[in-house]
């Protein structure tokens, strides 16, 4: 975690936070402005390293919980789940 609270990328980058902020932020480009070409495509190419790392760190994060919670499963921990109805 970062100090603001906001998890780092697995590589130690930008925040899952900073990264959507930048694809929002190509994406407002590559609609509004008039680029040339090289120009369009290299925020493209920018944008889908974003997407590809905000997907590994979303995935990385998906795990975790689900080891979490397998961990309350084990030791029936877990609110709900006692065979109460």
């Amino acid at each position: 975690m970062t100090r603001d609270g906001s998890a780092t990328g697995g590589t130690g980058g930008p925040s899952l936070e900073a990264r959507l902020r930048r694809l929002e932020e190509i994406v407002g480009q590559l609609e509004t402005e008039e680029l040339e070409l090289d120009k369009a495509l290299a925020l493209f190419e920018e944008g889908v390293g974003h997407v590809k790392e905000a997907e590994s760190s979303l995935a990385a994060a998906e795990l975790r919980v689900e080891e979490l919670l397998g961990e309350g499963v084990a030791s029936g921990d877990r609110p709900g789940e006692d065979g109460a109805a």
